[in-house]
């Protein structure tokens, strides 16, 4: 038998191995009893991110409709490395295929889980802390949820404060603010997230324009909590008319 392969054959089944193009805690894999591509993530057994993938993952949360979260198939403790493993659905990065028939309909049921998952995370005491258009994946069955929640924070009152320089889309009171409030971060995140959304898909409709103006205010007690900005977007989907919905997109 070759050396390379009495190698592997000596090797640990259940080892990772790094994957080219991912982080060194991320691995990909399949879930042997039905085939189910997995995303497997190594944390430190008491980081926040676990804290807060665990209170997501709960059986009382998933049942909430606007908890978009992917779903979590496992959390395997491993306390003699002093780290856990979030086993979850493996999504897609690619939110646009080129292929895939697209109208309005379709992009605003995409915004509106975007807007409902904030809201819901903030409803719970969760700020995210790096909402962007790259932490955005989807399963290519009409389902959107955020990912990487290692910056995000769950607090125990609602008058919470940050600071600090973290995350991709920073609001202006980062630069200059000792203490800030995480949720109107969330909200400036999120309005930069729709614009990038809007001009990657060609959906540039004035209303939601509109609507994201506000959640872009330089002072952050100006811009709208996110019950605000879910109420203002339900009211302006409910005002495009169902030929409307079925529009493709005018890239702008």
């Amino acid at each position: 038998m070759p050396k390379r392969a009495e190698r592997l054959k000596e090797l640990e089944e259940d080892i990772l191995y790094p994957d080219a193009g991912l982080p060194d805690n991320l691995f990909r894999g399949i879930r042997i009893v039905d085939g189910t591509k997995v995303m497997v993530k190594a944390v430190h057994r008491e980081s926040r991110e676990l804290d807060i993938i665990r209170f997501l993952s709960s059986p009382a949360m998933r049942r909430q409709p606007m908890n978009h979260c992917i779903p979590v198939l496992d959390l395997i403790d491993a306390p003699e490395d002093d780290i856990a493993f979030i086993v979850m659905e493996q999504w897609s990065s690619h939110l646009i295929i080129n292929d895939a028939p697209c109208c309005l309909q379709l992009f605003l049921s995409a915004v509106r889980q975007c807007i409902e998952h904030c809201l819901f995370m903030h409803m719970h005491q969760i700020a995210h802390l790096d909402i962007s258009i790259r932490n955005v994946l989807t399963d290519h069955q009409g389902h959107y949820a955020y990912i990487d929640f290692e910056l995000s924070r769950r607090f125990d009152a609602s008058d919470a404060r940050v600071s600090g320089r973290r995350g991709t889309e920073l609001p202006p009171e980062c630069g200059h603010e000792a203490f800030y409030d995480p949720y109107k971060v969330d909200v400036w995140a999120l309005a930069i997230l729709i614009l990038r959304a809007c001009k990657l898909t060609g959906f540039c409709i004035p209303e939601l324009i509109e609507l994201v103006k506000p959640m872009l205010y330089d002072d952050p007690a100006q811009r709208p909590s996110m019950e605000l900005i879910m109420h203002a977007f339900n009211h302006m989907t409910s005002s495009i008319s169902p030929q409307r919905l079925l529009m493709i997109p005018h890239f702008c």
